[in-house]
């Protein structure tokens, strides 16, 4: 709708006359007829009086179409909150699933590996050099020889360096070879399968 005929419909529904409005807006009633006969257009603040005294927003009395834009805006302002939401949920779950996958998979691993390591297996060593007795025990995968837990006497693994070993049984051949060579002997225990 053009703004004159807006004009003279909104001043009726008043029950305003165009000298009255006139009156209110502080212009010649020719001014009111020539807006509303659409002549002549009000400025910017007479538009703001007319929206004013009709009660109105200069867009309404301008017949803007802003419901469109608010629901345009509206809608895309869910659209966001739809996709935040969802980039939520999916953080959460990652949060509360990652840790719960990572246990399940370090399972699933170790029991490959000691699957395909062989039994676990429990063995010493006890050797005598120079009038004293030194043991050492091995904990360690039957099949490839991975050390899983060693520990004994300090005075055979400074010397030996067995604490940088990773296969049981050159860790043991390493503390008889040394201890032989030195005049002692050894004595390795039967490898019996480890019980927790």
């Amino acid at each position: 709708m053009e703004i004159g005929k807006k004009i003279m419909e909104l001043r009726k529904k008043k029950g305003l006359s165009q000298e009255q409005l006139a009156d209110k807006v502080g212009v010649a009633r020719q001014t009111i007829s020539k807006w509303e006969l659409g002549e002549t257009s009000p400025d910017l603040k007479q538009a703001k009086e007319l929206s004013e005294i009709f009660n109105i927003s200069l867009d309404e009395l301008v017949d803007n179409d802003i419901k469109e834009i608010l629901v345009e805006k509206t809608s895309n302002t869910e659209k966001l909150a739809g996709i935040i939401l969802k980039l939520m949920k999916f953080i959460v779950v990652f949060i509360i699933v990652a840790p719960i996958l990572l246990i399940v998979l370090r399972i699933i691993f170790k029991n490959i590996h000691e699957h395909n390591s062989g039994r676990l297996m429990d063995m010493s060593i006890n050797c005598t050099l120079h009038d004293e007795t030194y043991s050492y025990e091995f904990l360690y995968y039957e099949t490839t020889g991975e050390i899983k837990e060693a520990g004994g006497d300090g005075y055979l693994a400074n010397v030996t360096d067995v604490d940088n070993n990773y296969d049981a049984y050159q860790a043991l051949d390493k503390i008889d070879a040394y201890v032989k060579n030195n005049g002692g002997t050894c004595k390795r225990s039967e490898a019996k399968p480890y019980k927790e």
